[in-house]
């Protein structure tokens, strides 16, 4: 582990004397990645410049101990720092370790999300809406930016589908495991009786894909135009500007409709095409390496009940780590970092233990 902190010491000093270099500052792509390569191994020098400040101290304490001859009172104040830089130095280490767990290439990604009502019908659908509402709230917290790529809405004001792009500074790290199924359990406003449904909603992250990392051919396309329409006749458009592409070897198909420019509908259709085939492409080397620990949590499979929100009981719990908070209006409200980082927090345990079985 010491050896690979030294190297990223020394290859964070490397890349400070780059960036002062005028052909590199002139040189955007290269300075983008000088700074997105800096960005990741300040943290981990920054804690490791801590590790052995802690260590120094420690050293210096046992050093005095060893020899001896101090009086009891200074004695009992080198036994303190002996001690305590001694626990600081395991807790700066368990830290290290962390830092140092192989990052997902796709962390500073942005995201597209894809919410579907599930079984429940128009309950289904305004749940879909609430989580749509959650997660906007949730990235404009963050200083983020939302746009919606597609939708299918319903006249009572859900979502039968609505798919949207957030873009942010390490969205994907922070959203990647909200993928799978989102059960509600509250009295639908449409329900006389009082009677609690239960429905659910799947919702789909995705890391957005640029050009350079996936090719796709035109002739593995088939787009088709139409005329959009909403609910209620809403966004009627009388001409053919909504938009549906067939990604034809693999039969994924995507529609748009939210923009009046046909040009437009297009574009966005084919962000949602790259990062659906991206997924499927990072699936299928997965299931490939069956030795391979996959993470709990990280499987992302839409089919796997990850959350039920209890309205009555004020209620909101993780399954796959046992989470509850009785917090639910906040959450619904777009403060969901204590469940996000929660996740993480048992991702990155159960990759350290990976770890420690394969050492």
């Amino acid at each position: 582990m010491f050896d690979r902190l030294e190297e990223a010491q020394l290859r964070l000093t490397q890349i400070n004397e780059k960036l002062m270099e005028p052909d590199i500052v002139s040189d955007l792509d290269t300075y983008r990645s000088l700074m997105k390569e800096y960005k990741n191994l300040e943290p981990v020098v920054e804690t490791y410049t801590r590790y052995k400040a802690a260590r120094e101290e420690f050293e210096e304490a046992k050093t005095m101990l060893d020899e001896g001859g101090l009086d009891p009172e200074f004695k009992e104040m080198v036994q303190e720092q002996y001690t305590e830089s001694r626990e600081k130095m395991e807790t700066i280490s368990a830290e290290l370790k962390v830092l140092l767990l192989p990052r997902d290439p796709n962390d500073d990604k942005n995201v597209v999300v894809e919410i579907r009502g599930g079984a429940g019908g128009e309950e289904a659908a305004l749940f879909a809406g609430s989580l749509y509402r959650m997660y906007s709230m949730y990235a404009e917290s963050k200083g983020w930016k939302t746009e919606i790529l597609g939708s299918n809405d319903t006249e009572l004001g859900g979502f039968k589908e609505v798919s949207f792009l957030i873009e942010g500074d390490g969205a994907y790290s922070k959203l990647k495991y909200e993928s799978g199924v989102h059960r509600v359990q509250r009295v639908p406003d449409t329900e006389a009786s009082g009677r609690i449904h239960t429905s659910t909603v799947t919702v789909a992250v995705l890391p957005e894909v640029e050009d350079v990392e996936l090719e796709i051919l035109p002739t593995d396309l088939q787009i088709d135009t139409y005329r959009s329409g909403g609910a209620g006749g809403q966004h009627v458009n009388k001409t053919e500007s909504a938009i549906r592409i067939t990604h034809l070897p693999t039969g994924i198909v995507v529609e748009c409709q939210d923009e009046r420019s046909q040009h437009k509908n297009k574009e966005k259709a084919m962000r949602v095409l790259r990062s659906r085939l991206y997924e499927r492409m990072q699936q299928e080397q997965a299931d490939k390496i069956a030795s391979e620990r996959r993470s709990q949590v990280g499987t992302g499979d839409r089919s796997e009940r990850i959350r039920t929100y209890n309205f009555p009981q004020g209620r909101v719990t993780d399954h796959r780590i046992g989470l509850t908070l009785y917090k639910i209006e906040a959450i619904m409200n777009g403060s969901i970092d204590e469940i996000t980082d929660a996740l993480r927090a048992y991702d990155q345990a159960e990759k350290l233990k990976g770890s420690d079985d394969n050492a």
